[in-house]
Formats: structure tokens, sequence, C-alpha cells
């Protein structure tokens, strides 16, 4: 498997498969590359698909601490470079899209001509001016006893993680995907992890959204455990070419949930490209579990 050096002292090892317009994956936090299993496996007949293990995570460890968004962003512009990307699609989930974010605020521009942004806010933390963050989460941050919790009781902490990945209600359908996710986040190193979220939650992107022109589609799942609606809808109506598109039985990761009608949805962005952004031409599931909505 190919790799290169990471900005954190490590190594970032990628898969590289497929041929046709790069689409470039990048996971969540304290997941994998392989949580994109299901659009590599359909999208690499067409497209090709690169994803990648961020700096920390799985085969791609760091020696440098505390990780930052930063340093993710630094990486993915390293692996455009290394690559030789043009007119590619980055599809960034939860902390994958900040990451993005910061890569396209930093020179990534030239190699990422489309973004796919799945169930992330600007700003994860709430406060007196702003509640479309992360549910429950206060302007005080990461608190003590949670950071405690990520550090040094991460295998218990994991179950938790895991759960809140997924629409509520699926249970039984989803009991193996579940228990999956389950064993490997639980693989994580906690304190990197704690590390990378203190990270997160310092970032704020809103005053940002207006410079990020890449066109974007905000995938969100109805039912996530994470962000409400409205946060893509804010999503699209401040980013200059972005529309929302809504996935009614997905939580967080409808990327896992509804696979099939969210590869069509990427599928069809890829193949329009400007287009797609701009008049909310997105593939349909055939149960209508998506909903276009254009800002």
């Amino acid at each position: 498997m190919p790799e290169l050096a990471n900005t954190a002292g490590g190594k970032l090892v990628f898969d590289d498969e497929g041929a046709g317009r790069p689409l470039l994956f990048v996971h969540g936090w304290a997941t994998h590359a392989d949580f994109f299993g299901p659009q590599r496996a359909a999208l690499a007949r067409e497209f090709r698909v690169i994803s990648l293990d961020l700096a920390g995570h799985r085969r791609s460890p760091a020696c440098k601490a505390p990780l930052t968004i930063e340093h993710l962003a630094q990486d993915l512009i390293t692996l455009c470079r290394h690559l030789s990307l043009e007119d590619a699609v980055a599809v960034g989930w939860s902390m994958g899209a900040m990451a993005v974010w910061s890569a396209l605020l930093t020179g990534a521009g030239q190699h990422i001509s489309g973004h796919v942004v799945i169930d992330m806010s600007p700003r994860i933390l709430n406060g007196p001016d702003w509640h479309l963050g992360l549910k429950g989460s206060q302007s005080s941050g990461l608190s003590p006893r949670t950071e405690a919790a990520m550090r040094h009781h991460w295998q218990g902490y994991t179950p938790r993680i895991a759960r809140r990945i997924f629409a509520s209600g699926h249970d039984a359908e989803r009991a193996a995907l579940l228990q999956w996710a389950e064993q490997e986040i639980a693989r994580s190193d906690g304190a990197v992890m704690a590390g990378l979220w203190s990270s997160m939650i310092a970032q704020d992107y809103r005053a940002d959204l207006a410079r990020l022109e890449t066109p974007t589609l905000v995938a969100h799942g109805l039912r996530s455990q994470l962000y409400a609606p409205e946060t893509a809808a804010f999503l699209a109506a401040n980013l200059p070419q972005a529309h929302a598109c809504a996935f009614s039985r997905s939580g967080h990761a409808p990327h896992l949930e509804e696979p099939d009608a969210f590869n069509r949805m990427v599928a069809d962005f890829a193949r329009s490209g400007r287009r797609a952004a701009m008049t909310g031409n997105t593939a349909q599931s055939d149960d209508k579990s998506i909903k276009g909505r254009k800002s």
C-alpha cells in the first residue's frame, strides 16, 4: 500500500484505485478509510478513488502530539501534490470536512474543484451566538471529565461514539454495522483522539464560508443524532456554490446507512461538475430518501 511522510512525524497511508475523475475520501474522527468501503467498491468502476487514513488513525500513526486540524489539512495538500491531482472531488465526513475546508483555505483549491460535506458544522460548539453546532455542546468546550474518559477509558467511551453515528430506529438491520464501527473505533488511541477533539472544537469556519467557492454538496441525515437539519441549511445558504441534500433514513453517516443512494449522489455530482452545485441535479433514491434543497 502506498504511503508518504505525514506532518506529525509518522506516515500517511492511502489507497488509490480505479481511473477517471479523482474522488478523495476523507474520513471522520476516530474512524479510517474503510468507513468508505461501500464507496470504494462501487465508485472505482468509473472514478479514481483515493482514500486515506488520516494522521493518528489506524495505518497512519503520528509521532508528534497533539495533532491538529491544520496537520490533517497539510497532509491532504501533500497527498494532492504527490498524486498530481487535478479537478478532484473531496468527500469529507465530519472532521474530514473540516480538514478539507482548512486545506482549501491554504492552497488545495488548485487540486480540489468539488466538495461533498457529510453532516458537519462550521463550528462544533454552541454558545450565545450559535446554536447549530453539536447537539448538547456548550461553549465551555471539552470538559475535564470527558477528556479524561477519552484519554484513560477509551474502550469504555467508544460504544457511545459508535451509537451516535447512526440513526436510531434501525437497530436490527444495522446491528452488524454498529458492531463493526464500535470495534474499529475502539482501536484508536484515546490520547491522540482527545488532542484532535480539542483542535476540532477550537475551529470556527463561519467567517470563512464566503471564501470557499468550491462547488459543494452538503449531505446530511435527517435523523442525525449530532447535527440538526438547520446546520446543513446554514452551510448551503452561506457557501457561495452549494446546496443541501438530505437522507431521510440516515443519521451522521448516510454513506454507510444509505450507501446506494449516497453513491448515486456523489457519482452524479462528479459527472456534472459545477452544474450539480448550481442546479441541484443530484441522484434520487428509489425510495425517495434524498431530498435536494437548493440554497
